[in-house]
């Protein structure tokens, strides 16, 4: 994994936009690292938009409807969800200048949140990075068993509704693997995400939000 640092307050949002259509992604070692890195994996983590598997389990959890699925209605608190300490996960990759750069991204209408609230309260969700056809999945957080994972179902079909063809998911975890995301090679991602790149898509598709009725009902058709 190639990885090249870069001075504290270096980046901004435009530089931030070229470097993901160049196929590059920032992080820093820990919340208290002043300093940014690039990263350029040789091996792509990206999610099919037409492979997603959902589970029974899941399907279940998203039929009982516990959840409030909401968007962009809470981005920063996203943002810092997924920078808390979690089980096997006690440092985060966000550090200030990084959460201020997808702050902006959010505010210029090129990062979103799919949000898992219950009772009034947030308990998971996920954003990323849109641009052109190409969703670029950052971070989830769950406070509730399933609420991520809702949340990551709910982005699926809101990808596949606004036209959408890359989900890349950076890296591949167990977890991820799950639901159906695979790794491809470096040369093969960018073919894939200079097709995205060309590709008109938009976060907010015609019809507004997806019913769980609804939402299994598209998994079915594709399952």
């Amino acid at each position: 994994m190639a990885r090249r640092r870069t001075p504290r307050m270096e980046v901004t949002p435009t530089i931030l936009l070229k470097a993901y259509a160049s196929g590059i992604f920032p992080m820093a070692e820990s919340a208290d690292d002043p300093s940014i890195f690039w990263v350029d994996p040789t091996e792509r983590g990206i999610l099919p938009l037409d492979g997603f598997h959902l589970s029974r389990s899941l399907a279940k959890a998203i039929r009982r409807k516990q959840f409030e699925l909401r968007y962009d209605s809470a981005f920063t608190a996203v943002v810092d969800g997924c920078a808390e300490p979690a089980p096997g996960r006690q440092q985060t990759w966000i550090n200030a200048d990084i959460r201020e750069l997808y702050l902006s991204l959010h505010r210029l209408g090129h990062a979103h949140s799919v949000e898992t609230w219950k009772n009034g309260h947030l308990v998971g969700g996920l954003y990323g990075v849109s641009l052109g056809g190409a969703f670029f999945g950052e971070s989830m957080f769950s406070r509730e068993t399933d609420a991520s994972k809702v949340a990551l179902a709910f982005l699926i079909e809101r990808l596949r509704r606004g036209g959408y063809i890359l989900l890349d998911t950076q890296f591949i975890t167990s977890h991820l693997e799950r639901f159906g995301a695979v790794e491809v090679p470096r040369a093969r991602y960018h073919e894939l995400l200079n097709e995205a790149l060309a590709t008109e898509a938009s976060f907010q598709p015609l019809g507004g939000d997806a019913s769980p009725e609804a939402l299994l009902q598209a998994f079915s058709q594709t399952s």
